[in-house]
């Protein structure tokens, strides 16, 4: 979701120049523009760092057309729910049933009005926002601000979907608060909550790149889910992370230090296409088993 006074980004797609011409310049005063001229740049745009807000596509397309250029995007978490509006000239309520059936919020005919073009747009980016905020609330653990299981899940689905097309290393971390128990009953419930919103903002402050990932997993654990890297780079992240907290002062209302904390960690990795999402977990539960009952306050690397 866009910053507030940053501009929204529109996506044009269609293979005639003049029409895209005429398009940015209707929105470009008020928005990011970007085009493509086929559904292959289409697609490397929309599944990018930096997705669209919305996509103006055309039906007609070389190559593969814009029903399924809908359809691929709707099939990816990564841009379900980008709004998709047809601008073609592909009349008749057949055309449009088929327009919304693979995923359009709009269908617009050519030629088009520029007024009524200007209008749908800003309907749509309007809903867009809204449903960003909404969904962001949906996504984020109420007590840490990061990450919640459901976003961890969906992030974690969209990882290993692009680990598994570019044959890429995967790594997890899995982060249990060691005696927890013990300090919630020395300190109380809300030391304990002050607790665990200090080490999410340790672990969001301890990842170094934008696509690493941090979420509550649940009561005092914490996943961390590494794209893109190898085992022996995760084990260097996961003792860093280890470190961090066991140095972090915690301390009461009053800023009196009041105890020393440390994790224990458990790691995986998974190399290759062999194994799935579940093998990635389950290894890392067992790893952080074995650091619990083999001392704790250590990192534990699934071998």
């Amino acid at each position: 979701m866009k910053d507030n006074g940053q501009k929204q980004t529109i996506l044009i797609v269609d293979d005639e120049p003049g029409n895209i011409t005429i398009l940015a310049e209707l929105l470009s005063s008020e928005h990011d523009i970007r085009v493509a001229t086929n559904s292959a740049k289409a697609l490397e745009i929309a599944f990018s760092e930096e997705p669209p807000d919305l996509v103006l596509l055309d039906i007609m397309l070389p190559g593969m057309d814009g029903y399924e250029v809908s359809r691929q995007l709707r099939a990816d978490s990564r841009t379900q729910n980008i709004p998709v509006i047809f601008l073609t000239g592909k009349t008749g309520e057949h055309n449009e049933l088929k327009g919304f059936e693979a995923g359009a919020v709009d269908y617009v005919t050519k030629p088009f009005s520029a007024v009524i073009v200007n209008a749908r747009v800003k309907t749509h980016l309007e809903l867009r926002k809204f449903r960003n905020i909404l969904e962001e609330q949906s996504m984020r653990d109420g007590l840490t601000d990061i990450p919640n299981r459901r976003r961890y899940e969906e992030y974690l689905k969209s990882s290993w979907d692009m680990a598994w097309r570019a044959s890429a290393p995967i790594s997890i971390i899995l982060i249990d608060i060691d005696k927890f128990k013990k300090f919630n009953d020395n300190y109380g419930h809300q030391a304990g909550d002050d607790c665990l919103r200090c080490i999410a903002q340790t672990l969001k402050q301890t990842l170094r790149r934008k696509h690493d990932f941090v979420a509550r997993y649940g009561g005092e654990e914490f996943m961390v889910i590494l794209p893109e890297t190898p085992i022996d780079e995760a084990s260097m992240v996961a003792e860093r992370i280890r470190e961090a907290i066991e140095q972090h002062p915690f301390v009461s209302e009053e800023g009196a230090p009041i105890a020393s904390l440390s994790v224990t960690i458990g790691l995986s990795s998974i190399p290759d296409r062999a194994a799935t999402k579940k093998d990635l977990i389950r290894t890392a539960d067992i790893a952080l088993y074995k650091g619990k009952t083999s001392g704790k306050n250590k990192v534990v690397v699934f071998e």
